[in-house]
């Protein structure tokens, strides 16, 4: 059990129709943590990430983020979303927006800081995942890796108390996953705590403290990445890591 729960996931459950997409989810993330969750597609893995900033609404069960249950809309959701970052498969990035007015935005909006204050922080953030050389370009001008790593400085520039990440390289292609990779490796030895969908192993094995494994609805193994990836206790994750460690 985490020391110094951050992230809490009791008995929660979420259908889709007939689908029951999350069943029973019990889930607890510590703060500085980095929790990787993965599993066949269909396993509800996105579900639960996007349950936890409240872009999925639950049906029974309660999450709470440091301490406090979701709140249901309004402000309180706007003030949950800053304090718990999101990366997507897309990168939502505004087209007509510069790549520094990008990272900007939520922080004049959301946090009310000033523009100078905003620029300032944007630009620090924006050397931090090694593009401050694209502060003045449109996104369409960015590889998708680079748009990626703009998402994640517009993240960080709520100064969340954690992230997530929900497939964050599966639109993009293999030469660009890695600079990706790297910044959230990076964020992980700084201690940010996040909880990451993903497909790659590469990463579960070098930067989770944990790994999940979900199958069906089901949180099905929650163990470390050396007892996941060499002894996995479940048939549903044996069978996973053969299909995919083969290739």
């Amino acid at each position: 059990m985490a020391v110094d729960p951050l992230i809490e996931l009791r008995d929660v459950n979420k259908h889709f129709g007939e689908l029951h997409v999350l069943q029973d989810i019990n889930l607890t993330v510590g703060r500085g943590e980095v929790v990787v969750v993965i599993g066949p597609s269909g396993s509800g893995k996105s579900t639960l990430c996007r349950a936890i900033n409240r872009l999925e609404t639950i049906e029974s069960g309660r999450i709470t983020i440091d301490g406090r249950p979701l709140p249901e809309e309004g402000k309180g959701l706007a003030q949950l979303r800053a304090e718990v970052g999101m990366v997507f498969q897309s990168f939502n990035l505004f087209a007509h927006k510069t790549v520094l007015e990008n990272v900007s935005l939520a922080q004049l909006k959301v946090r009310k800081r000033r523009r100078d204050e905003s620029d300032r922080r944007s630009r620090e953030l924006l050397e931090r995942v090694g593009l401050s050389a694209h502060a003045d370009k449109y996104p369409a001008q960015l590889s998708g890796g680079q748009q990626q790593r703009v998402a994640i400085a517009r993240a960080l520039a709520m100064d969340p108390k954690a992230l997530l990440f929900d497939e964050p390289t599966s639109a993009l292609d293999p030469e660009m996953i890695n600079e990706v990779l790297e910044v959230m490796q990076q964020l992980a030895r700084d201690g940010m705590t996040m909880v990451v969908v993903t497909h790659e192993m590469g990463f579960a094995r070098s930067a989770a403290n944990r790994v999940v494994f979900m199958a069906d609805g089901r949180i099905v193994e929650d163990r470390t990445p050396e007892d996941f990836f060499t002894s996995p206790s479940s048939d549903r994750a044996k069978d996973f890591l053969s299909k995919i460690l083969k290739h």
